[in-house]
């Protein structure tokens, strides 16, 4: 979220406001040299049953147009 830096000058005794655009860059952070997270068991098998749970309501959603459009016989 872009906001404006409020930065206060002693000398002239008032507020600057400066435009996100025209701040100073931040450093960001470097990822280059990161390798792959660690996970426990629990997190691996929460992914997999997310994963597991994505596939069938997809599976779900397909076999319902498929009926809507009429491929199954009515």
């Amino acid at each position: 979220m872009a906001t404006n830096t409020i930065r206060y000058d002693e000398a002239f005794n008032h507020y600057l406001v400066v435009h996100p655009l025209d701040d100073e860059l931040e450093v960001k952070v470097d990822t280059e040299g990161l390798g792959p997270m660690p996970m426990t068991r629990v997190v691996k098998w929460s992914l997999i049953s997310l994963r597991a749970y994505l596939i069938l309501m997809l599976g779900l959603v397909v076999f319902h147009v498929l009926g809507l459009a009429g491929l199954f016989g009515a």
